[in-house]
């Protein structure tokens, strides 16, 4: 940035890119922007995180309800986290590849909350028309989860399906803030929940001492 550039508080002017770059660098600029500020971020705030003067901004999304929808759109988007799973190693216990595949899932699940309370959204996001990619995208990441436990299916007493639901719903609820109510569970303890139970084991019964029964007696 030259000296005068930076007297004059003026934004050089952005590097040329392809509008599909440009409107990722944008949304990587505008996410910590609207976390720490939520709908009351400005298109100036994020213009100048994202390095470019506020009408290129308007060039890559037209309003600013436009951007706030793109970046939920971006972190609902699960290719990241497909990719997370996808470099999971095969050749971990079962109990290590639960821990990392629950962290990978933890963290997604909260990066979406922490955007849908910045932005003031309190239920899952309406859509007039659902995006089939982006549906059969989840129906990948829940297969890529089911494929993780593929090696130790025989360990489990119920399906690798059931297992992957009750593994996402309680990675859901305990790492929701409100659900949780900030004690939040740990991916140790969902996978504690989830391979052992909550019960104790039983201890086997002590076998009960024989009673002897009484010689009776004749009474004179």
């Amino acid at each position: 940035m030259s000296t005068h550039s930076v007297r004059s508080g003026l934004v050089p002017r952005a590097r040329p890119l392809p509008p599909a770059d440009r409107r990722s660098a944008v949304l990587d600029a505008a996410l910590p922007v609207v976390l720490e500020h939520g709908r009351a971020a400005t298109t100036r705030q994020i213009a100048e995180a994202a390095g470019i003067a506020e009408g290129t901004l308007f060039r890559v999304f037209a309003t600013k309800d436009e951007l706030f929808a793109a970046v939920l759109d971006d972190v609902l988007d699960p290719t990241d986290f497909a990719a997370e799973l996808d470099a999971v190693d095969r050749a971990l216990p079962l109990e290590e590849r639960l821990l990392v595949a629950t962290r990978a899932t933890q963290a997604r699940f909260r990066r979406i909350f922490h955007v849908m309370t910045a932005l003031g959204i309190v239920g899952p996001p309406r859509r007039a028309d659902p995006d089939e990619q982006r549906l059969e995208a989840g129906r990948r990441s829940t297969a890529r989860l089911t494929a993780l436990l593929e090696p130790d299916a025989d360990a489990f007493r119920v399906p690798l399906a059931e297992v992957v639901r009750l593994l996402r719903l309680l990675t859901f609820s305990g790492s929701h803030p409100h659900i949780g109510e900030d004690a939040l569970l740990t991916p140790e303890q969902i996978v504690d929940v989830i391979l052992r139970g909550t019960l104790r084991p039983t201890a086997p019964a002590t076998p009960a001492t024989p009673v002897t029964p009484a010689t009776p007696t004749t009474e004179a």
